[in-house]
């Protein structure tokens, strides 16, 4: 079955209600597997449509952010101050652990699911490291995969996460 087989088949507004929330920066897939679930998807749907969704803004992320940042610089002094801001959130403690460790750093940095981690802040500390695209996804997806399974599972009731 193909990805658009499989979206009309659970209902295309409940998954792309799933995709699109998973595709936000803060809620990710923390949000969009609940959000998922609650709009009556199975499980295992809302985790998968979640997973592929938090990954979509991931190698735009990469590819364009610092050009992005470097535009915002030049726009006023609150951009600028904001684009400060976002760099210290990506270069901060968290940052050099991932440095020191690159790929397991990264990795570990998106795949638990706590506030301030995530694909979008992984994708942002990967683009600040200047890393490539072909090092940054992988541990980026796996991380996704991860924070997918341990959400999935909060979700369901098998583990309890504290927040």
């Amino acid at each position: 079955m193909d990805i658009v087989g499989f979206i009309t088949d659970m209902g295309a507004g409940k998954a792309l209600a799933t995709l699109v929330v998973s595709m936000l920066p803060v809620v990710e897939l923390r949000g969009a597997i609940p959000v998922g679930v609650g709009l009556g998807l199975p499980i295992w749907q809302a985790a998968v449509l979640a997973m592929l969704g938090n990954m979509i803004p991931v190698p735009f992320i990469i590819a364009f952010m610092r050009t992005v940042m470097d535009w915002l610089r030049q726009r006023s002094d609150r951009a600028r101050k904001f684009v400060a801001w976002l760099e210290s959130k990506g270069t901060g403690k968290k940052a050099d652990r991932v440095r020191q460790a690159k790929f397991l750093g990264l990795f570990l940095f998106v795949a638990i699911p706590l506030p301030g981690t995530g694909a979008w802040t992984g994708a942002l500390v990967a683009t600040l490291l200047n890393m490539r695209m072909k090092d940054a996804v992988p541990p980026i997806l796996l991380g996704v995969l991860a924070a997918g399974l341990i959400v999935s599972l909060a979700t369901a009731g098998v583990v309890t996460l504290i927040f």
